[in-house]
């Protein structure tokens, strides 16, 4: 009875996409539940697009709904998936008349018992080390085929349950009881369930960071193609058919770039869909609580499948503004098809994703600058690494028109325009990368000499255990950064300057928008115990 009572109640709480009981439920806006990859999907599909319509009701909805996971049903099901496995009726082995329900199984006996028949087992000393598990209907599956025992050794080596009879055939392998293993696997299993819930939050992370580049990605392109058409259509006839190619060359690798992003959103769909699976899978097999079926079954779900790195994050070149449409009104006739070729090599470059690869092109040498750093401060390694120490020796560091004299801070030598990249490696408690004017202050205490304090330096800094970054006395908080390898990307003529987390993949931890009027020379600042070191570029190719 119990049985069909919570098999009606799943059946109610049941997928209509899928048909099956709910898995990860979302709830949509008009209240209908979904399983969160049937609705994903479903609304993913090139010819589901805005409005998108809920497949029961049809309720339509002009921007697609937020998918959260609704905590309620999802605690539903698996109190019913839990009561379905654990109410199946097993009838008592003694019962000669009328059946009773059996309440345990004794792996010794080999039979299930009701409450009158299990008695003698809390009661007689013969009972006494008997093995009592949940009444269970595969008490044969714990039987050795062979031999009629009970297995209850585990074979590590070979990987299968034996009975005391079979370890004649298993001699000199590693053998331990099934108890002993299943609470080992059981461990084992948890384990792997948490590795595959970061997984999917990885996955779900780059899936929206993949929409959002696609979002500014085709935001650009419209905004570029409304210049184009601005500029285009107060030019002569001379120019009108050059309007219409760098517009079809735009049109073009947005939509190379898109199929692109989809290709990655399909991939990354999949190996959603692959890891829910398994998920579900495990979820399924810890609540089980016979110890062989779990044994027999836990292998395979023991290893996840294995994807490739698919590393979505935000770039730099997401948007078309370095086209230089505008620039067509002032030329002439005879230089009108350098400047199209020159729009054309910009709207190739635009790209959803980027790695710390594309950025070596533009890789720059950099030295740190001896005449600008302070007596608290020591140059090693070619003047490209710069600690911080307590002992100021005057004689080392002269007094020069450049040097900081208060400030922990040494400028390099190089003054950078164009697109430069260069890396750095930090250590310690407090330390910051910076670009500034070579017009900064040097002398005194005051806020033109402090980086990020005045309109002449930007500056990235680490105070422990805090992160942001410093423009005009104007701060911005920067979430924990992971790695000590800091990536800089300067575009001087775009007026944009980033900074990178560099790992295993690029991480966008702050971009500016601004107008830059002169040179920027990279400065840093160390203080107690903490060092920079500027990376070689031998040091950046794999």
């Amino acid at each position: 009875m119990a049985e069909s009572e919570a098999s009606r109640f799943v059946d109610q709480f049941s997928c209509s996409i899928c048909l099956d009981g709910l898995k990860e439920p979302v709830t949509i806006p008009c209240g209908h539940s979904y399983c969160m990859s049937c609705i994903t999907d479903c609304w993913g599909q090139k010819e589901q697009g805005p409005p998108y319509r809920c497949p029961q009701c049809r309720e339509s909805f002009s921007q697609r709904p937020l998918l959260k996971k609704n905590t309620l049903i999802a605690e539903m099901m698996e109190t019913l998936q839990k009561t379905s496995l654990q109410t199946a009726p097993v009838d008592c082995d003694v019962c000669t008349t009328e059946k009773n329900r059996a309440i345990k199984t004794c792996l010794q006996c080999l039979a299930s018992f009701c409450q009158t028949h299990l008695q003698p087992h809390y009661e007689s000393p013969a009972f006494m080390k008997h093995k009592l598990v949940e009444a269970s209907k595969n008490i044969q599956e714990n039987i050795c085929l062979s031999h009629g025992k009970l297995l209850e050794i585990y074979c590590q080596d070979d990987r299968q349950c034996i009975c005391c009879l079979c370890t004649d055939n298993h001699k000199g392998h590693s053998v331990v009881s099934v108890d002993s293993e299943w609470t080992s696997k059981k461990e084992e299993l948890k384990e792997v369930k948490e590795t595959c819930h970061k997984l999917i939050q990885e996955r779900e992370k780059s899936q929206l960071e993949l929409s959002e580049a696609v979002k500014l990605l085709k935001s650009s392109a419209l905004e570029s193609m409304e210049d184009v058409e601005k500029v285009f259509t107060e030019l002569i006839c001379f120019l009108e058919k050059k309007r219409s190619e760098i517009k079809e060359q735009i049109r073009a690798q947005e939509k190379t770039e898109i199929d692109r992003a989809e290709e990655l959103r399909k991939h990354l769909d999949q190996e959603l869909k692959e890891l829910r699976m398994r998920q579900a899978e495990i979820e399924k097999l810890l609540i089980v609580d016979d110890q062989v079926n779990f044994l027999k079954s836990c292998q395979s779900a023991c290893v996840l499948p294995t994807f490739e790195n698919v590393p979505i994050t935000q770039h730099t070149r997401l948007y078309f503004k370095d086209v230089s449409i505008c620039i067509f009104k002032e030329v002439l006739e005879d230089v009108c098809q350098q400047q199209t070729a020159k729009i054309s090599q910009e709207v190739s470059k635009v790209c959803v994703a980027k790695t710390q690869y594309d950025f070596l092109q533009y890789f720059c040498e950099l030295h740190l600058d001896p005449n600008t750093a302070p007596s608290a401060l020591i140059l090693s390694e070619n003047n490209r690494k710069v600690s911080f120490t307590y002992k100021k020796n005057q004689n080392q560091c002269p007094d020069h028109p450049e040097r900081f004299d208060t400030y922990a801070n040494v400028m390099c030598q190089e003054g950078l325009c164009g697109r430069c990249y260069w890396e750095v490696e930090c250590s310690g408690n407090q330390w910051a990368i910076a670009v500034c004017y070579k017009g900064i202050g040097r002398k005194g205490k005051r806020d033109d000499c402090r980086l990020g304090d005045n309109k002449k330096s930007w500056s990235f800094a680490y105070y422990q255990p805090n992160f942001s970054f410093k423009h005009d006395k104007k701060t911005v908080s920067i979430p924990a950064v992971c790695s000590s390898r800091i990536g800089v990307y300067l575009d001087h003529s775009a007026g944009t300057l980033s900074f990178y987390s560099v790992s295993d993949k690029m991480t966008l931890l702050h971009r500016v928008q601004t107008t830059f009027t002169e040179p920027l020379y990279p400065v840093f600042n160390t203080g107690r115990m903490a060092s920079v070191r500027i990376i070689e570029e031998e040091s950046l190719k794999i």
